[in-house]
């Protein structure tokens, strides 16, 4: 099964690459590797704003993780034009704007995690980490950058 008949069984369609926020590029390519920018969390279009801990759940968080994760496919997408190149989801860095006494950052991330591996099976188990952050662009309430390799 094709990552997109996967992609389209969790009725996800890929978005566009959104333009930078800054002075950045949305990706860049060396060799075999693909390093994302970080890309916050988005709902209705806008940055889903929201500190863990304060006023968001860790169910909310994971939830906002896993559209990131659709994001960064869209992004991953366009820089190497069919998601079946990808040969490994190698690392995941996941920013989470959280209170100084929550601590569930990694469950949060979780969000993205899962869907990489529904998506590239073996190859979407990554490397990964997860920080809790005071805060992130336009109050996001969470980011995430990711590397792949590619074939």
């Amino acid at each position: 099964m094709s990552v997109y008949d996967k992609l389209q069984d969790q009725g996800i369609t890929l978005p566009p690459v959104a333009m930078p926020a800054a002075a950045y590029v949305p990706f860049v390519r060396t060799g075999n590797l693909v390093f994302l920018s970080g890309h916050i969390a988005k709902k209705d279009g806008k940055a889903w704003v929201g500190q863990l801990g304060r006023n968001m759940s860790t169910d909310e968080g994971k939830h906002a993780a896993r559209a990131i994760a659709v994001d960064l496919l869209g992004t991953l997408h366009a820089a190497v034009g069919d998601l079946n190149k990808v040969k490994r989801i190698v690392k995941v860095m996941s920013l989470v704007n959280s209170t100084p006494d929550y601590t569930e950052q990694h469950l949060v991330t979780n969000g993205a995690s899962e869907l990489f591996s529904i998506v590239f099976g073996e190859s979407g188990q990554h490397a990964r980490s997860a920080f809790g952050v005071a805060q992130l662009p336009m109050g996001a309430c969470v980011e995430i950058e990711l590397i792949a390799e590619v074939a």
